[in-house]
């Protein structure tokens, strides 16, 4: 909107929008965290029952104002827009299971975010087309559409759901989703020289990477340990969502795999537990528990305090990623 008549001054617009964006959830989050659910406290998961009665559901209110500072500011395509809605769509739904007396059932959700994740890659081949890149390997390709349609569908519908596992420690979803999207920005901008249009293969979805991260940072302030609010699965699944279109717009979604390999083995690893449990009737990690982060936190010999795991993992997530772009860059 704004984005139409200051389109000649890009810095400036990304910057007022991340300022716009940052305030905007430390607005919300400090007026209305009262009005949101409370947390019931999770009876399996290590030091659970200590979140009991914090409000949850903090994903409504920075979403949102992401959402917002992306129409404010943001150029206005339809791509972009379909993004940013499908993200709330996200947000929504997960407030809703957030807020219902009754949580829904895995199917229930799991339907919902294959729907969306099939929306996301359908939009992403259309406007983008299937040209995708091997970082490493120094060569691009054209892939099958159907093919692209299906590894883009599994990588959304994936990331979702991995960094949904994930969160369970104060600040950690957060903060690792952070350390995600900046590797990707990072390469991004290797890839300026390459491609000669200032932007890199991100593009203008730069100025969406930009406020989504200073909605996370704003309510990072209120979640750092000891928090005093929850995102819950309105922020968890949003922000699943969100690094699955980045890792599409990047041209590189194969590079998913490893700029948020820490949030696929936190939670991806429960999830292959019981998978394995319900269909094979085996369990193969009987030593291992998940999420990782309560393995640290409980079975290990000298287990990991709450700030040591955010710690910890961001600094792992963070030598992957660094090792990475300067081998690819050579």
């Amino acid at each position: 909107m704004i984005y139409h008549f200051f389109s000649a001054y890009p810095n400036v617009l990304m910057g007022l929008g991340a300022v716009t964006a940052f305030l905007l959830t430390v607005f919300g989050l400090f007026s209305f965290h009262r009005d949101l659910p409370a947390d019931e406290g999770r009876a399996f998961a290590v030091e659970g029952k200590l979140s009991k009665g914090k409000p949850r559901g903090a994903g409504l209110i920075f979403i949102l104002a992401f959402v917002v500072a992306t129409l404010l500011f943001a150029p206005f395509k339809p791509e972009y827009l379909i993004y940013a809605g499908l993200v709330g769509v996200e947000m929504l739904t997960g407030f809703l299971d957030d807020a219902a007396k009754k949580p829904w059932g895995p199917w229930k959700k799991g339907l919902l975010d294959l729907l969306v994740s099939a929306i996301i890659a359908f939009t992403y081949v259309h406007y983008n087309g299937t040209e995708i890149s091997i970082g490493l390997l120094g060569f691009s390709f054209s892939m099958n559409r159907w093919v692209l349609y299906l590894i883009g569908t599994a990588l959304v519908w994936g990331s979702i759901n991995v960094t949904n596992c994930a969160d369970g420690v104060d600040g950690l979803s957060g903060t690792l989703v952070m350390v995600t999207i900046l590797s990707f920005l990072f390469m991004d901008i290797y890839n300026i020289p390459e491609i000669g249009n200032g932007y890199g293969n991100l593009g203008r979805f730069t100025y969406l990477v930009v406020f989504f991260m200073a909605s996370i940072l704003a309510y990072l302030w209120f979640n750092a340990p000891p928090s005093s609010l929850l995102m819950g699965d309105a922020g968890s699944r949003s922000m699943g969502v969100f690094i699955g279109i980045l890792a599409l717009k990047s041209k590189m979604p194969f590079l998913y795999l490893v700029f948020a390999v820490v949030i696929v083995l936190d939670g991806g690893l429960g999830l292959i537990k019981i998978a394995c449990i319900r269909v094979f009737k085996k369990n193969p990690f009987k030593n291992l528990r998940t999420p990782l982060h309560d393995h640290v936190r409980k079975n290990i010999k000298n287990p990991w305090s709450n700030e040591q795991v955010d710690m910890r993992f961001a600094i792992i997530q963070a030598i992957i990623s660094v090792a990475y772009i300067f081998l690819f860059l050579r």
